[in-house]
């Protein structure tokens, strides 16, 4: 199979993970915003941070390296050795749900039983949820590898909507069960990808941490209470909401697109040069892409934090710290949208001795990351998580365009001019977001639904604007996204 037919297959699977996405997330939204009506802030902000933070982190060590170790190679490969490499990941389940678990008890601030009931059971049922998961684990990686996307969409989409429906009847008709409600819908080798698989682990452990550092902060060292560790994440799953909807299947895609295609030992002028040209408009398109919907969160996002707060949470959210937040967020998804891409192609390129090189690149990034949010928390607050994300992800982002630049070097192609913008659209954002920011200043939030209204109005006139100018100016991206979207459309119909 040529690179164009896996970037066809790779902008398929990207489309469907992209609808997968929306059905997540716009449940997801849903229901967070009726559970913020039925039970507190400090439950909410317990099964949020703490026990997800559980949750994730299992799963996170257990299966991460694993995943990008064998997802690396084609779909013709020595398949038992592989799924035997898989099953690993189970007793790896176990092992950090219960040392976790252990953890979780044992040494960290136990929250009132009269606000937060049944916190231990909720702990030990997250970390069975979490062992489960990973029962499946090597259904997942064959099923990704050789792409069957509709098997995924079902598989998935079953899971989450049987999942809320379960969250939502509990909470409607039993919500003095606390914990127990979200506790209960929660729930031979190859020995070079074992190789890989250990380069990755120690590259995932590190990587994990700058994930979800701000939640290892808040939960080990008790710089925020529970109420504000809710408000917090809620602002934090918000704010994240346009850039995981896009960027999350968009990643997962394409890092198996760029990993079939390219050859981990080699550079750009030892590869095969129709395979190097296709990545590398693919990589230069995605970048476009990221840096498009960066600097749409950033520009309008500003000026309609405050009225989506309050919208989904009520004056809990809007007030207060939270449009703040939100706003800073707003700043924080642009660079998360470029580290995305940037990072999918990296560890996808990157030999075996790169990946360890790297890994003690991470390792400095992790200590300085989680220093600095402690310092910064003290100093301004949940703001200073914002702050400290953000000084991590440039740092992220660098390290990525290194590699990059010194990847292509030599070859005729330049993938990092995906990240220039002509002055055309530049100005079109800079004077949508004046637009709007005045217009927040007169119409919003304290004018009543109105002039709520004509505030919006004023954001979906710019907003249209600004998306005119990009499809005038930007035609390279546009070509591409048409013709992935053609390619993903015939292969539907094919199959």
């Amino acid at each position: 199979m040529g690179s164009q037919e896996f970037l066809g297959q790779a902008a398929r699977l990207a489309s469907s993970g992209l609808l997968l996405q929306v059905l997540f997330r716009l449940i997801t939204f849903v229901l967070n915003a009726f559970i913020l009506r039925f039970l507190s802030k400090e439950i909410v902000g317990i099964v949020n941070v703490r026990l997800t933070l559980l949750y994730s982190t299992t799963i996170f060590l257990a299966r991460e390296a694993f995943r990008r170790a064998c997802l690396s190679g084609g779909a013709q490969r020595n398949w038992t050795q592989t799924l035997n490499l898989l099953w690993l990941t189970v007793p790896l389940g176990v092992f950090w749900s219960l040392f976790l678990g252990w953890v979780w008890l044992q040494l960290l601030e136990v929250p009132d039983p009269n606000v937060v009931p049944y916190y231990g059971p909720g702990v030990v049922l997250f970390g069975l949820s979490a062992v489960v998961e990973l029962l499946g684990e090597p259904f997942w990686v064959l099923a990704q590898v050789h792409m069957f996307v509709k098997l995924k969409v079902i598989a998935e989409s079953l899971s989450v909507i049987l999942k809320s429906v379960l969250t939502a009847f509990l909470v409607l008709w039993l919500p003095h069960w606390g914990l127990y409600i979200f506790s209960l819908a929660q729930s031979f080798v190859n020995w070079k990808e074992a190789k890989l698989t250990w380069s990755f682990f120690k590259q995932s452990f590190l990587k994990q941490i700058l994930t979800e550092g701000e939640r290892y902060v808040m939960t080990f060292l008790n710089v925020l209470n529970f109420g504000d560790q809710g408000v917090y994440d809620i602002v934090n799953n918000l704010g994240s909401l346009v850039a995981r909807l896009i960027f999350q299947p968009i990643e997962e895609s394409f890092y198996i697109f760029f990993a079939k295609v390219l050859e981990r030992e080699k550079n750009a002028t030892l590869q095969k040069q129709d395979d190097v040209a296709v990545a590398a408009v693919a990589l230069e398109s995605l970048l476009k892409l990221a840096l498009l919907t960066g600097l749409t969160i950033t520009a309008f996002g500003f000026a309609y934090s405050q009225l989506a707060l309050d919208i989904y949470g009520g004056a809990m959210l809007s007030s207060g710290s939270g449009p703040a937040l939100l706003r800073s967020y707003c700043v924080y998804v642009f660079l998360l949208a470029i580290n995305g891409v940037t990072e999918c192609f990296t560890f996808a390129a990157m030999s075996k001795e790169e990946v360890d090189r790297y890994s003690f690149t991470m390792l400095a990034l992790s200590s300085s990351f989680l220093v600095l949010s402690y310092l910064l928390t003290r100093w301004c607050g949940s703001m200073g998580f914002i702050l400290a994300n953000c000084f991590n992800m440039g740092i992220r982002i660098t390290q990525s365009l290194c590699f990059i630049h010194r990847y292509y070097q030599g070859s005729s192609h330049q993938p990092l001019a995906g990240l220039r913008l002509s002055p055309v659209l530049l100005g079109a954002f800079a004077l949508s977001g004046g637009i709007t920011g005045v217009s927040e200043v007169f119409l919003c939030c304290e004018q009543g639904w109105p002039a709520r209204l004509a505030h919006v109005a004023v954001g979906a006139f710019c907003l249209g604007v600004t998306l005119g100018t990009a499809f005038l100016t930007e035609t390279k991206l546009v070509h591409f996204l048409r013709t992935q979207l053609s390619m993903s459309r015939h292969a539907n119909k094919m199959t």
